[in-house]
């Protein structure tokens, strides 16, 4: 099983938009029995009393356009352990992997990067519509990373159609 780890600073806008595009298209692939996938934040700041934040309505919104529900999810925190947990830990900005770094310590592994990484956009970030209001370039840039990042593990044998 592959196990993917989302990280954005408050996991309500960028990351559940990640983790929520890529399990469509894992689920339209056929391929969800062979991944595991979720999101966190690097802050608590959408945390209050042990519990977390639903998804910001106009990320909510964005993915419902596009025929993707995120009904439950709530923010929660990257803990220590996900580094053990997870195979990749993508996170959607550079301030992201300086403190999930804070959090899991190095990257010894070689598990943590950036989603546009995975595209011909590699080192950029994926802006934060909580600042900029452009949900749907978000979406789309989001969208981007995922599919590159499944065909990446397609490519490298990781998991196969012929895995069904």
């Amino acid at each position: 099983m592959i196990k993917v780890l989302f990280v954005c600073h408050g996991n309500i806008c960028r990351s559940p938009i990640a983790e929520y595009a890529l399990k469509h298209l894992v689920a339209q692939a056929g391929l969800t029995p062979y991944f595991h996938i979720a999101s966190a934040a690097t802050s608590t700041e959408e945390i209050w009393n042990g519990v977390g934040n639903p998804v910001y309505p106009p990320a909510r919104d964005i993915l419902a356009r596009h025929g993707i529900s995120c009904a439950g999810k709530r923010a929660v925190q990257v803990r220590k352990s996900d580094y053990a947990n997870y195979d990749y830990l993508i996170c959607m900005d550079t301030h992201n992997i300086r403190n999930l770094a804070r959090i899991i310590g190095p990257d010894r592994e070689g598990k943590v990067s950036l989603l546009l990484d995975y595209t011909e956009r590699k080192g950029q970030s994926i802006a934060d519509p909580w600042y900029t209001g452009d949900f749907e370039t978000t979406y789309r840039d989001v969208l981007e990373g995922c599919q590159a990042l499944l065909n990446h593990l397609l490519s490298q044998g990781e998991v196969s159609y012929s895995s069904k």
